[in-house]
């Protein structure tokens, strides 16, 4: 069981960008925030990938993995455990977002 993300979690692309969450939910929380779902917009700033010197960088999230039993308003959430992949502009998928904290008190499968 992973702890479930909330709107103050720590995410990350593999390229250092900084991942911010903007959550429609208004009704469950965990740690003092609100709980993070998968329908949620996920974009990401500041990230450095250029492969052979051109900018291409990470510009939102797709989660591919979510909590299995886990819903807020009809929608799986996310936990420590989840995977989404890193999109460019393009789609192009360019690694996975890094988890690198949550609150402790709540968790899912």
């Amino acid at each position: 069981m992973g702890a479930l993300l909330n709107t103050s979690s720590t995410l990350q692309c593999p390229h250092g960008g900084q991942v911010q969450v903007m959550s429609s939910n208004t009704r469950a929380k965990a740690g003092g925030s609100f709980l993070v779902r998968a329908s949620d917009t996920f974009t990401i700033a500041g990230c450095v990938f250029a492969p052979g010197g051109v900018p291409h960088p990470c510009m939102s999230v797709k989660w591919v993995s979510t909590a299995l039993r886990g819903t807020v308003l009809g929608d799986a959430l996310l936990t420590m455990d989840s995977v989404g992949l890193c999109l460019a502009a393009d789609n192009a998928p360019q690694g996975t977002v890094l988890i690198l904290s949550t609150q402790q008190r709540a968790s899912g499968t």
